[in-house]
């Protein structure tokens, strides 16, 4: 059955805006576990030839654990097609890639993104966290995502990849532009002279960000320093280093992937942990749960809405046929409370176990830098729930349009003002 039919729509970018869909996520997982939804047309954006969406925990692990019959290379992984012409030089994106080709860059990037490397920028997260808790600490309110949590993940990834202090506004550009193009707030950068929508992830609109990508390359290899963006210019597998394309996607990936996660999923997790009382308060007096309430944080609020395959050849998932060329997008936010696997889902329970959650993906495209993302989600609410312990919400959220990113704009809180800190 189609959307048409069930009145279930899960493509709507509009929809996010309110939150997950749950009760259209749950009627899917029980009554159309994988559904023909239409692609239809959104705020001048053109039609699509639609998808099957898979909801069920089970099958959308499936998917994302079998390459041969779902792939990320025939169309890339966002669910609009992109268009014909671009294709190719999209599909040098580690993400766009299937077995054995995505191994090999996955070895170039596992090589450089080491737990090693990351752990040691672990003292300049904490710094960095306790001296964006210091600029709002003392005003006793703020807008959490424009106030601190949209700059904390942009100046570790900037360390991290040794991009320059004077440069790191344009990630926070660059992400906008990409992410946020079927929200209004960031539409205007991603039109055309004609009004018309234009996709952001074409080589043409990305053109600024390939260039910046290739100047810091040529700089670090004059200038190495211990940092990704070195590793990554002078890497070498079987003799060869990165072609100008890949390495161009590899900094498309590691600026917009690396950013955005860690982005939405801070103020996402404050949602989910201050609108359960009694697991803020548990928390603030069980420190040691800290780990674990991150996994239901994640759990609850994924970062990642959705990611897009296409049927390799004619398969059979949960029971339904599926043509060969079309198009296959799991959906994590359903698998993330499918009943099947969650005890309980829609209760929210900092010691959750097990919490096996599918945030970061599954399967040979599973994050490269969830250790990374969850060193930041760990030092950052370390630092604010136990220095400003009576944080509370005091309006709405206001989340990103987009059927991709769970993003928050805005997030009014209040707390009692706090002493600044500094450096200890």
């Amino acid at each position: 059955m189609t959307d048409m039919q069930t009145g279930l729509d899960v493509f709507d970018p509009n929809l996010y805006a309110q939150g997950i869909p749950h009760e259209t996520y749950q009627r899917l997982r029980a009554e159309h576990p994988v559904h023909w939804q239409d692609e239809h047309e959104v705020d001048g954006w053109p039609a699509g030839p639609g998808f099957w969406a898979v909801t069920r925990h089970e099958d959308v692990v499936r998917v994302l654990r079998a390459p041969t019959e779902y792939s990320s290379w025939i169309g890339a992984t966002q669910i609009r097609d992109p268009d014909p012409a671009d294709l190719p030089f999209i599909r040098q994106m580690m993400l766009n890639l299937d077995p054995p080709d995505h191994g090999r860059l996955r070895r170039i990037v596992s090589r450089v993104f080491t737990p090693r490397r990351i752990e040691r920028f672990t003292a300049d997260v904490s710094a960095r966290a306790r001296l964006l808790i210091d600029e709002i600490a003392e005003r006793g309110e703020c807008d959490l995502p424009v106030d601190v949590t949209d700059d904390f993940p942009i100046q570790n990834l900037a360390d991290l990849l040794g991009v320059p202090a004077d440069d790191r506004g344009r990630i926070l550009a660059w992400t906008n532009r990409v992410v946020g193009y079927q929200d209004p707030d960031h539409a205007s950068a991603v039109q055309g002279s004609d009004g018309e929508p234009v996709n952001p992830r074409s080589p043409a609109m990305l053109a600024d960000m390939f260039d910046y990508a290739h100047r810091l390359a040529a700089h670090k290899r004059r200038n190495p320093a211990d940092d990704v963006m070195t590793a990554l210019a002078t890497a070498e597998v079987d003799g060869q280093r990165l072609s100008d394309p890949e390495l161009s996607m590899f900094f498309f990936l590691l600026v917009i992937a690396g950013n955005d996660t860690v982005r939405a999923g801070i103020p996402g997790g404050m949602i989910a942990l201050l609108d359960h009382p009694d697991q803020h308060r548990r928390l603030l007096d069980h420190p040691d749960l800290l780990d674990s309430a991150i996994e239901e944080m994640l759990r609850w609020h994924p970062p990642v809405l959705s990611f897009r395959r296409t049927a390799v050849k004619d398969t059979l998932l949960a029971g339904q046929p599926i043509k060969a060329g079309e198009k296959v997008v799991v959906f994590h936010g359903a698998a993330n409370y499918d009943e099947r696997r969650f005890g309980e889902p829609m209760r929210f329970d900092i010691t959750r176990q097990p919490n096996d959650h599918v945030s970061f993906g599954d399967g040979p495209h599973v994050c490269l830098g969830a250790h990374f993302a969850r060193l930041q989600l760990r030092t950052f609410y370390r630092e604010i729930l136990w220095r400003l312990p009576d944080i509370e919400l005091t309006g709405p959220p206001a989340r990103l349009v987009s059927n991709f990113i769970a993003g928050v704009k805005h997030l009014p809180v209040r707390y009692t003002p706090a002493p600044r800190l500094g450096i200890q």
